[in-house]
């Protein structure tokens, strides 16, 4: 019977085992989404203490509130029968929540509202019941009335003031002070117990004083009560002496005193004797508590945390010089009950079986109490699928339906722990909850996680597989039982894609993750420690090893700070090299490598030397601080105090001072302050919920020292968030949700355990109570099922097992748009112009734009021109204008005339574009047309041209002609009168006759519409050259060729029997030479035109590259600034940059004759000095005049002019550069002058679009340039001012081939 009673007994064990194990992946999933579609029981979230004590003059508030799925309905007993609250109008209930707030301010009286109170939440799937809260009032009675007490004690004696306060609730804290309200002064002789009584162990004839006064303080209440004054007299008749220590508390040789497991045991000895004996504390068969603190000059034990290996016996010891006594106190350790393993919710699957448990401890054993929906089982209906084993709860078969929430009570004598968990019957297919494809990168040789969350009822199972291989559960792979794969030392041959697929006997789920394995980043040459002297070179070198798929980025610091902003120091690849080192430049050179996962550093000093130094003094790192202390102890700070180490002849600049949080991040120190390196104490300042350890790490010149041996540990208590949750947005992700986001607060910033965020929203400028969701673990909530944009009010709000955060600051979010509904409407188009239409449109509603407006967008495309009779073969593209914010017209510009457009109009906003209004058709007006296509002149002879156009490439309308204007140009670049000519639509050549022979002429042609001419195209062209002679052949391409003997122009027209057309290329005629003091002369003949023409030359069998200056436009050119002596040679080239042809005279030789040395320096002569100021003095006279003349507006005829140009063959030369001033081609213009105004094409017929049209009223000196009655042009063509013909200089002439035109015919 015995052996089957054990085997019963084990397979019960066993069984409880597995039920336990099979319902440890049934609990509640944290993931809000899972949470907010599944049934829930309710769950008391907060609650009241169990012991509340009320101020009476404040509102009493016990707070009961709780979740679920209905949420749930409250109710609450008072003294174990239901408390109406409807009947009572003191009595009011939160809504949504079951916290009830009595008013007792308005007189009603406090005491009727004390009592024992319970919350009760219920919905559909159970009831869940908070703890009995005892309701009680604060109270701060008045001091009993007594008579004066006076006292008269012998010298030496030993005394006992009491106070004997009256009992508050809760207790009143003790002070001795004077009449002054001075505290009177405690000393091992006179101390205060802790039930407030004053012990003079002896007293002495100075504590003789009439104002002994205890006061009471309740901290409640915030009141103080006194006790009469005590009078004590010391008398000296009969003095007391000396004797050894005897105990006035507590009596008797031994005492017992009781604690409660987790309290603070405090004891207690005071005695007397004369002299005052000193209090020393031991444990008999034991050392005290570590813990353990002494107070009140060592009559005072605390053990803080008391645990069962506190009990024993305390032995108080008092001694003086003539003998010692002994008390012993002997302490038992009681235990109100307390949790090993609460209960925890269970989701279980119909037919499943799951298990409650609930372990529990205390001293004595605690009773255990079983409740289901706040109903004792024994009372509760029978359920056969239920089974209660003292602390356990077997629940067999569970079905739908049988969702409840259970109870456990454990208590005995000292108290009592009350616990519920539900048990939620569902059956839900698998869900993965990480998120899908998500990457996961370590480093070689480090663990790594991959997570699979899932969720399921029945509990999923969990399988993983590598590149379709199944993982079994073994070395190098960990399934953890929520689904976790680790690999404990990851390599890169685990590298690659896994899938975890969560099953269950409703369904299957698979989700697939990438794991990523890098190789470290390693410094593998380490910068040195380097002693370099003043101005050399300091080299440090910095090897780095990564993985080549991760981006490094190496940081040199000098001394944990940027590096000066100094050409000296250069960072290259792989080292840091200084250059020319200064004294300034000591200290320690870190180079730091960082990637995306990991980081490596190393550090050397540089030390800057005398080139030759003496013996050098050895400067190290400090030594670390020792002997850390924390003193002065409270919430939120502490003073830490250190001993410094050795400085090693460098003084310390500062310590650091850090911390570890051993609670949220052990292992990792963070720097906290910095003290002065004189200081070797501070006050730090504390956040609460941080279990402190603190170091100190000493500065110096060299360098850090190592950190100091850590502090003891220091913990604060928990409080409620002093901060919120920062950067809360709201904006909709889609149509119909809000997304609310916000930066959730650090461990740190948590202040306490349970950290959690209340999320609070409601329509803006709706007329409607705050909604609110709490949630844990995330820092996103979306809010589904919203309307489409609309503006809500936001608050996300910190929460704790200690309280709320400070009142959160409103947020201002957007629901998710969605596309615009409806088209813009009554579209108008109104063409202003060829070029210029209006639109307008009648705004859509705002409702419609079902997002926040962006614009209108008005697209349009040109169909056709209005005179072609179909479409174009390939339809031009579709264009648009986007006009932004709510606006209902606008503006088309950059039409095309004569033109068939459709237009159409859509709404926009953020999400996108909305519905096309119909299309609408409108033309463009004709315009003016487009420049003609091009415009040659072919065939010239002597006095005619040939003219060749192509029409316009856009005519902009019916085409209706074009209008020819065209001048002479002359050889001093001077216009001509303009004719003008008109041709029909289809004409585009005709022939221009009655011209004159070698002449320049420019022509101007435009087309025209209705609507008037349009830009011009123009073009120039030189007439048939007049000779009697032949030119000399010039060979193009191969060097200059001989020239033919020189010939005379003729200065009259020969007859037209001898006209000759000339060669198409450039010609040399005769070159000569002449050399003054001044330079060397070089004149020649040149009969082509629109060409570079450059003199060339070279100091003879010189190897140097040829030297050429610009001539365009002249016969002549004065080569200055040769070496006297020397031989040159000389030539004239011109060149086409259009044409690589090269066309080039002769070399000729020029030798410069040596200049005799003159053995008087006339510039040293007084009368040359004279003659030259006298000279300067009538220049500038003559500058004056003529000046006053050109300002009073004085014209030179006609005539002066001609009479200047007597000789027709001569050109004038100009007297600054010696030029000569006949017309400029275009090549030349663009490196010394400005070009021809007006000129658009060159003779090759390429149009130059950036120049406009001109008046030759532009080229005038004035603005009244004009032609006389004989057609001579008054003013000079040439844009800028130059000298009159008459002034050029006349010792510089050349024959020139081409008649000289000195006015038009």
């Amino acid at each position: 019977m015995e052996r089957h009673r054990k085997w019963t007994l084990g397979i019960w064990a066993y069984l409880l085992l597995v039920l336990e194990h099979l319902t440890i992946a049934l609990e509640v999933p944290l993931d809000p989404k899972v949470l907010e579609g599944l049934p829930q029981p309710p769950t008391i979230t907060l609650q009241s203490p169990k012991d509340y004590i009320f101020d009476p003059r404040e509102p009493i508030v016990i707070h009961c509130e709780a979740k679920g799925k209905p949420h749930p309905s409250f109710s609450w007993t008072r003294n174990g029968t239901h408390f109406d609250i409807e009947k009572d109008s003191k009595v009011t209930m939160k809504p949504n929540s079951g916290t009830l707030v009595i008013d007792i301010i308005s007189g009603e009286k406090a005491e009727a509202y004390e009592g024992t109170y319970q919350c009760t939440a219920h919905n559909d799937h159970g009831t869940a019941v908070s703890n009995n809260i005892v309701i009680r009032q604060s109270r701060s009675p008045l001091w009993s009335k007594e008579k004066d007490n006076k006292i008269a004690v012998q010298l030496g004696n030993s005394l006992v003031l009491q106070c004997r306060p009256p009992a508050g609730l809760p207790p009143p804290i003790i002070m001795w002070m004077d009449n002054n309200l001075q505290r009177l002064s405690l000393s091992p002789r006179v101390s205060q117990a802790l039930n407030g009584d004053l012990y003079f162990s002896n007293v002495l004839l100075s504590d003789t004083r009439t104002d002994y006064i205890c006061y009471a303080r309740f901290p409640r209440t915030q009141t103080i009560q006194q006790k009469q004054p005590i009078s004590v007299t010391v008398l000296e008749n009969s003095p007391i002496g000396e004797r050894k220590p005897g105990f006035m508390m507590p009596l008797g040789p031994t005492s017992t005193q009781m604690v409660l497991k987790g309290e603070t045991l405090v004891l207690e000895c005071v005695a007397e004797g004369l002299p005052t004996p000193s209090i020393m504390w031991q444990k008999d068969g034991g050392e005290i508590s570590k813990s353990a603190s002494f107070h009140n000059f060592n009559k005072t034990l605390n053990i803080s945390d008391v645990t069962e290996a506190d009990a024993g016996n305390y032995r108080c010891v008092a001694n003086n010089n003539l003998g010692s006594a002994s008390h012993i106190i002997k302490v038992t350790v009681k235990a109100a009950p307390f949790w090993i393993s609460a209960p925890r919710n269970l989701i279980l699957a119909p037919n499943e079986t799951g298990i409650l448990t609930c372990r529990v401890s205390g001293e004595p054993k605690p009773k255990i109490s079983w409740f289901v929906n706040g109903v004792p089982l024994q009372n509760a209906p029978s359920d056969r699928s239920r089974k209660v084993e003292d602390d356990t709860v077997i629940l067999s078969n569970v079905q739908t339906g049988t969702s409840a929430v259970y109870q456990c009570n454990a208590s005995n004598e000292f108290g009592y722990v009350l616990a519920n968990a539900f048990v939620n019957v569902l059956a839900e297919p698998p869900r993965v909850l990480t998120p899908p494809n998500r990457i996961y990168q370590v480093i070689t040789n480090n663990h790594a996680l991959l997570d699979c969350a899932s969720f399921g009822s029945p509990t999923p199972i969990i399988t993983w597989f590598k590149d379709r291989q199944s993982i079994k559960n073994g070395d190098p792979y960990v399934i953890h039982e929520n689904g976790t794969l680790e690999i404990h030392v990851a390599q890169p041959l685990n590298t690659g894609k896994y899938t975890c697929i969560a099953t269950n006997n409703l369904g299957i789920k698979e989700n697939h993750v990438f794991l990523e394995v890098k190789e470290p980043t390693r410094i593998l040459k380490q910068p040195e420690y380097k002693v370099v002297q003043r101005g050399m070179k300091a080299v440090f070198e910095c090897k780095v090893k990564h993985d080549p798929t991760l981006i490094p980025t190496m940081t040199w610091l000098k001394d944990s700070a940027a590096l000066p902003d100094d050409g000296r120091f250069v960072v290259e690849k792989e080292s840091l090299v200084i250059k020319d080192v200064v004294d300034g430049d000591e200290g320690t050179y870190a180079c730091h490598m960082n990637t995306t996962l990991d980081h490596d550093s190393a550090s050397a000093m540089l030390t800057v030397v005398e080139a030759t130094p003496t013996p050098p003094i050895v400067y190290e790192r400090p030594d670390p601080p020792a002997d850390l202390e924390l003193t002065g102890q409270a919430e939120r700070s502490v003073e830490l105090t250190w001993t410094p180490g050795d400085e090693h002849n460098s003084p310390t600049q500062k310590f650091i001072v850090q911390y570890e949080d051993l609670l949220h991040l052990p292992g990792v120190w963070v720097n906290l302050t910095e003290v002065p390196g004189t200081s070797p104490t501070t006050q730090l300042n504390l956040s609460p919920y941080v279990y402190y350890s603190f170091r100190v790490v000493a500065v110096n010149g060299v360098g850090y020292s190592d950190p100091s041996q850590p502090s003891r540990q220091y913990r604060t208590n928990p409080a409620a968030p002093d901060v919120n949750p920062s950067d809360v947005k709201g904006e909709g992700s889609e149509p119909g949700n809000l997304v609310i986001t916000w930066t959730p607060l650090t461990g740190l910033q948590s202040n306490g355990p349970g950290l959690e965020y209340s999320v609070q929203w409601k329509q803006k400028d709706v007329e409607e109570e705050w909604s609110t969701k709490t949630v844990a673990n995330v820092s996103m909530f979306v809010l589904s099922g919203t309307p489409t944009y609309v503006p809500y009010e936001i608050k996300v709000q910190a929460i704790n097992n200690y309280g709320a955060g400070p009142e959160p600051d409103v947020a201002l979010g957007y629901s998710g748009e969605d596309l615009p509904l409806t088209a813009p409407d009554s579209v108008q188009i109104m063409v202003h112009n060829s070029t210029v239409a209006e639109v307008h449109w009648e705004p859509v509603s705002s409702p419609s734009v079902r997002g926040k407006l962006q614009g209108y967008k008005v697209y349009y495309r040109r169909e056709r021109g209005l005179h072609e009779a179909e479409e174009e073969p390939q339809p031009q593209p579709e264009q648009f204008l986007l006009f932004s914010g709510n606006r209902s017209e606008g503006r088309l510009p950059g039409l095309q005339p004569y033109s068939l457009y459709q237009l159409h109009i859509k709404v926009l906003n953020s999400k996108g574009e909305g519905p096309a209004s119909a299309s609408k058709p409108f033309e463009t007006p004709e315009g003016v047309p487009g420049p003609p296509s091009y415009l040659n002149a072919v065939q010239p002879s002597l006095d005619s041209l040939t003219l060749e156009w192509g029409p316009p490439q856009r005519n902009n309308g019916r085409l209706a002609g074009y209008t020819l204007k065209y001048q002479p140009v002359n050889s001093t670049s001077e216009l001509g009168p303009i004719k003008e000519m008109t041709f029909l639509a289809n004409e585009t050549t005709f022939v221009l006759s009655n011209l004159n022979s070698s002449m320049l002429y420019k022509f101007y042609l435009s087309a025209k519409t209705i609507k008037g001419s349009g830009p011009d195209i123009s073009q120039e062209a030189f007439t048939a050259m007049d000779t009697t002679h032949t030119q000399p052949p010039v060979v193009t391409g191969k060097g200059p060729t001989t020239p033919p003997h020189p010939t005379t122009p003729i200065s009259q027209p020969p007859s037209p029997t001898a006209h000759k057309a000339p060669p198409l290329g450039p010609v040399f005629g005769n070159v000569n030479t002449s050399v003054s003091e001044d330079g060397a002369v070089i004149s020649w003949e040149y009969f082509g035109h629109h060409k570079n023409v450059y003199v060339e030359y070279i100091v003879e069998n010189s190897k140097d590259d040829w030297k050429k200056e610009l001539v365009n436009g002249s016969h002549s050119h004065m080569l200055k600034g040769l070496k006297p002596g020397s031989t040159y040679k000389v030539r004239v080239v011109a060149r086409d940059p259009a044409v690589p042809t090269v066309h080039s005279t002769e070399e000729l030789t020029v030798a410069v004759p040596a200049i005799a040395n003159r053995q008087v320096d006339i510039a040293t002569q007084g009368w040359f000095i004279g003659l030259m100021c006298a000279i300067a003095l009538l220049i500038l006279v003559l500058l004056i005049v003529c000046f006053i003349k050109r300002n009073k507006g004085g014209k030179y005829p006609v005539k002066e002019k001609e009479d200047a140009h007597q000789d027709p063959e001569i050109q004038p030369m100009k007297e600054d550069d010696g030029t000569f001033g006949e017309y400029r081609s275009m090549e030349s213009d663009t490196e010394d002058h400005k070009p021809l105004k007006g000129s658009r094409t060159p003779s090759n017929g390429t149009v130059r679009r950036d120049e406009s049209d001109d008046s030759l009223v532009d080229y005038g000196e004035g603005g009244d340039g004009q032609f006389n009655e004989d057609g001579s042009f008054i003013g000079q063509y040439s844009g800028k001012k130059e000298r009159d013909t008459h002034e050029g200089n006349e010792s510089s002439e050349a024959p020139s081939p081409v008649n000289a035109m000195n006015s038009f015919v």
